[in-house]
């Protein structure tokens, strides 16, 4: 390159990153005022026609997937000493490899992420296209103007047409990521060989760990305790080693992720509306407590798994996966704790993902308001007139008592309460909480009791946000 400042209209800014065949580059585009990420062939492979020819290919598949889930290519041309570059767009947010150095990530966070990146390689393959090489750092994340993450498939550089794919002979693919027909040549692959890779993709978001080659992969529960049993499932049958064993389709493997994370996230707040095709079933999380006495006095606290003895405390204090969340409900509610979120949509709120918890002595039948169960719902709201939102609820079966202020040291607002549900002694607490002093992150808390003294202002007092 006769210089590191500019390439044509594209002023260079910094080095993004590179491979083997070439190096991205952040750029100004100075007459559209945007940025832009440049790929340049490497100099020492300018003279290979076949390396050179591999380079274009890449742009050109970028271009002809014509899909908002896969890196969009602007522009293409040639330095003067001959090497080709390409202009794509640039993805602000970094690569999925980046989220994963803090180790894994929220589980129903992972599967949403692997879904969409599904749904990208789905773009892919209806473009007659195979990528080959589905891995973290070779997925996106760009901001979108409304503030929401936009996840792109990228580095198209080992991918094919499905027409040449059949036939293929050469071995290719990542270490952990590869189907068996991608490192056994000879054997041709199809869109399903991506199925594999994605599969791959979730088991590494979600367990921290880039699975064993394929036969060998240890079960993501063994790593990832509260993994629910039907996201191994979903899982591991990406990855089956057969692959007339596998999902048939990426869009399939989506479709079971995201149904799968709705289920872990949902809030177990208003009973959901009716749901075409019949009710979704509610999964289990695995219960990590520390207990409050122990929390208290500073030291370290010790932690139980499932059941706890109702006798070891009068409290036990539960955070969610973020640690934003922590609150102190009593011993024998803390059996069962799901910790990966919620979407305020449900509540009629801007859509998104934020921090939440659910803890009760049976999370399966929380949707049932006339079940026995004792729990609280926590979850973080950023956007949108929570106090209005929870003001409209109501729960058709129960009894309305009315509502009350609350005011305590850290948090006001309202609390909404029904009783007689179901005809039984189950009772409804409802408040969306405001911070006392005005600054923070509203909180919308449900508590479900089933009989006994009313604990709602004892876990509205004990609840505290950090970040």
């Amino acid at each position: 390159m006769h210089s590191l400042e500019r390439i044509d209209r594209y002023r260079l800014e910094r080095r993004l990153g590179g491979g083997a065949f070439g190096t991205v580059w952040l750029a100004h585009d100075d007459d559209l005022e945007a940025l832009v990420a440049v790929k340049v062939l490497a100099e020492n492979w300018a003279h290979r026609l076949d390396v050179r020819e591999r380079f274009l290919s890449e742009a050109r598949l970028l271009r002809r997937a014509g899909s908002s889930r896969v890196v969009q290519v602007y522009d293409i041309g040639e330095l003067p000493d001959g090497r080709p570059y390409f202009v794509m767009e640039y993805a602000d947010g970094g690569t999925l490899a980046d989220h994963l150095t803090d180790g894994p990530l929220p589980v129903a966070e992972a599967l949403r992420l692997t879904a969409s990146a599904a749904r990208a390689a789905a773009a892919l393959h209806d473009a007659g296209i195979v990528h080959r090489d589905i891995k973290p750092s070779n997925v996106l994340l760009r901001t979108a103007p409304d503030g929401s993450t936009r996840l792109l498939l990228a580095d198209l550089g080992l991918a094919k047409s499905l027409a040449q794919a059949s036939g293929l002979t050469m071995a290719a693919g990542s270490a952990g990521y590869a189907p068996p027909e991608q490192t056994e040549p000879g054997t041709g692959i199809d869109a399903r060989a991506d199925v594999y890779s994605l599969g791959a993709l979730g088991y590494h978001l979600v367990t921290g760990t880039v699975p064993a080659p394929p036969g060998r992969v240890q079960p993501p529960d063994r790593l990832r305790p509260d993994l629910p049993s039907e996201a191994r499932r979903v899982l591991l049958r990406a990855m089956e080693p057969d692959r007339e064993r596998r999902w048939p389709a990426a869009d399939a493997f989506a479709d079971a992720l995201d149904r799968l994370a709705d289920d872990i996230a949902a809030p177990l707040g208003p009973p959901p509306a009716p749901v075409a095709g019949g009710p979704r079933r509610r999964r289990r999380g695995i219960l990590l407590l520390a207990l409050a006495a122990a929390a208290v006095g500073g030291g370290a606290a010790f932690t139980t798994t499932l059941l706890l003895d109702r006798t070891a405390a009068a409290d036990v204090t539960v955070k969610d996966t973020s640690g934003r969340i922590q609150a102190a409900v009593p011993a024998s509610w803390g059996r069962e704790l799901r910790d990966a979120g919620w979407d305020p949509k449900s509540l009629g709120l801007p859509s998104g993902h934020e921090p939440a918890l659910s803890v009760a002595d049976d999370l399966s039948d929380w949707q049932d308001l006339g079940s026995h169960v004792n729990g609280a719902f926590i979850g973080l709201s950023e956007h949108g007139d929570l106090a209005a939102k929870v003001r409209a609820l109501a729960h058709s079966g129960c009894h309305y008592e009315g509502s009350r202020d609350y005011r305590g040291t850290t948090w006001q607002g309202r609390i909404r309460t029904w009783n007689d549900c179901g005809g039984g002694k189950g009772s409804v607490a409802e408040a969306a909480l405001a911070p006392a002093d005005g600054a923070g992150t509203d909180v919308y808390v449900q508590v479900r009791q089933d009989g006994g003294s009313d604990r709602t202002d004892r876990i509205l007092d004990s609840l505290r946000i950090t970040g």
